[in-house]
């Protein structure tokens, strides 16, 4: 009896702590996992959520989801969180750059349990172009420039190395990519 009961107690304690890493979206039931960074909780894998408006699969292609997730509007993305979560700040994701910098790289190992799994899902553009699949990572973030133009965060592999950037008000008169109708990722903070 005395054995049982250890493998009892063993069994939930052991469901509990494997359950805590991960999180499921009763929206539609695609499961996440997640990993608490600088304490702020995150999705380590970029939302699979196919919103009604605004929500796109890399060349149009669902067998993209997977892997990479769902490309977002602006707009879209600033409700495309589960209830509990939320788009993250420019100011959340610099403080996440920041530990990655200081601590460990970005590990684009998604079955790695440290890793923030970095899922290079490209972008599409204001003008219909999908790009960068496999080179590139970007992150709306909930930061608003202007009525047109709101922040993003990106990673990008050139030459094998990466480079970590989150856009600036200031440069918009010189780089796209700010345009609310652009596609990029999401990635959610628990409130």
């Amino acid at each position: 009896m005395k054995k049982i009961i250890s493998i009892y107690i063993f069994l939930v304690v052991f469901t509990s702590l494997s359950g805590r890493d991960k999180y499921t979206d009763k929206r539609d039931g695609n499961v996440y996992r997640t990993i608490t960074i600088a304490g702020a909780t995150w999705m380590a894998e970029n939302l699979k959520y196919k919103a009604k408006d605004g929500a796109y699969f890399f060349d149009h292609d669902y067998n993209n989801v997977p892997g990479y997730g769902v490309l977002y509007e602006w707009k879209t993305a600033m409700s495309a969180c589960p209830t509990g979560w939320h788009l993250p700040s420019g100011t959340e994701f610099q403080t996440l750059a920041n530990h990655f910098e200081q601590k460990e790289t970005w590990g684009k190992i998604a079955s790695d349990p440290s890793s923030f799994g970095i899922q290079l899902g490209g972008m599409q553009d204001y003008e219909g172009t999908f790009s960068e699949m496999d080179e590139s990572g970007y992150y709306w973030t909930s930061t608003e420039y202007d009525k047109s133009n709101a922040e993003y965060f990106s990673y990008l592999l050139i030459n094998e190395m990466s480079v970590i950037d989150i856009s600036r008000e200031e440069d918009i008169a010189d780089i796209h990519g700010t345009e609310k109708p652009n596609k990029y990722s999401v990635r959610c903070v628990k409130d």
